[in-house]
């Protein structure tokens, strides 16, 4: 079944371009600096700083998947404008594993903030449609001054910088629950869904990339073959429970609504929702980054946390997003949101290893239960048609 499109111009791509994804490639990187953060300082500090930086640099993405969903990258000046935004994404990720502590770091990674939002602001602004510059001339307010917070806090440093930074995130996040913010924006639903879709799968490879840098220069040996392999199949459950069943009806869902409840629709699924969805790929990644040559040892408590809850993180998100676009009860990924936090003791009381096989069962056994439920509504859904 094809998907109505929701197009700004009739001969505007409805797909993402090869720029795009190498715009989310560095974006991804610059995420992913986080896990080390998180290995380093398994603090509730440590946490608390990785949770606002994760929230600043994903804000900022998310406002160039809604420019380039507006404004495909078509010409050379666009094109160009975006590459200087990757710089600006690429010198944050330089500078985020030592971002909160006295020094340089913050400054360089406060720069390449503003300058994204800077790029951002400049080219949007630019977009023939007048609906759409209004819509930027309402939030682009918002976003430099979070930029200036963030500059300013980067300047002062320590608990003042925290406080500054933290601020700048709420700024960003609650702009477009104003009213009106979000009018004039028009979502392509297939662009959108499928810019969030690589992001997703992009992360899953970097929770992969974690096992080979954590296990550089260990022994080859049936621990690590088991730890990289099971993680593998964790990836591919969260795989499976994210694009298997949804993508196609996301975009349905979208396109169904008008501009402006799509609008709407769009950011809370995504812009919000996606936030602990990605978040929890992060955090399993730092947590798996510990285990190769410790994988027989009873794991660390931030090790196993970080396992645990990071998977947790991925379902509760997964099903607020369903939530929000009437997709389908949620209740079997909270379930098993909680069966994975209950395999924390697991790991600190026999293994890392074992802990990561215990997730990997619990997450096949509830795609297994997902899918017979799936089947029966379908023939159930067949039956009625046919009675009818």
């Amino acid at each position: 079944m094809s998907v109505p499109s929701a197009r700004t111009g009739g001969d505007e791509p409805a797909r993402a371009t090869t720029l795009e994804l190498f715009f989310d490639l560095v974006f991804v990187f610059t995420a992913t600096q986080l896990t080390e953060v998180l290995v380093e300082d398994t603090s509730f500090g440590g946490a608390a700083w990785a949770v606002v930086v994760f929230g600043l640099i994903w804000w900022m993405f998310n406002a160039y998947v809604w420019l380039t969903n507006e404004l495909p990258p078509r010409t050379d000046r666009r094109r160009l404008l975006l590459f200087t935004s990757m710089v600006g994404f690429l010198v944050m990720a330089l500078a985020i594993p030592r971002a909160f502590e006295e020094g340089a770091e913050a400054k360089v990674f406060a720069a390449g903030y503003a300058l994204v939002v800077i790029v951002h602001a400049g080219l949007f602004s630019r977009t023939s449609s007048a609906a759409a510059s209004r819509a930027i001339l309402r939030l682009a307010p918002f976003n430099l001054t979070s930029a200036a917070l963030v500059l300013l806090g980067a300047f002062l440093g320590g608990t003042a910088q925290f406080l500054l930074w933290t601020v700048a995130l709420l700024i960003e996040a609650l702009a477009p629950r104003l009213h009106g913010r979000l009018a004039g924006f028009t979502i392509r639903p297939e662009h959108f869904v499928e810019r969030h879709g690589l992001i997703v799968i992009i992360a899953f490879g970097e929770s992969l990339i974690a096992i080979a840098l954590g296990a550089t220069g260990l022994p080859f040996d049936f621990s690590l073959v088991a730890t990289a392999v099971l993680t593998l199949v964790v990836a591919a459950c969260l795989w499976w429970v994210y694009f298997r069943p949804d993508v196609e009806r996301a975009e349905r869902a979208l396109a169904r609504e008008c501009d402006t409840a799509r609008a709407v629709a769009a950011v809370n699924a995504y812009n919000y929702a996606h936030i602990p969805l990605l978040l929890g790929v992060v955090v399993f990644a730092a947590g798996v980054k510990k285990v190769p040559g410790h994988a027989m040892e009873p794991a660390t408590t931030a090790g196993a946390l970080y396992v645990g809850a990071g998977l947790a993180l991925f379902l509760c998100g997964h099903a607020w997003f369903r939530r929000i676009l009437h997709l389908g009860g949620p209740w079997l990924r909270i379930a098993t949101a909680a069966a994975v936090l209950a395999t924390v003791p697991v790991g600190l009381l026999t293994a890392a290893l074992t802990q990561l096989a215990a997730v990997a069962v619990v997450l096949c056994a509830a795609l297994a239960l997902g899918n017979r439920r799936q089947r029966h509504q379908a023939r159930a859904e067949a039956s009625g048609r046919l009675v009818r």
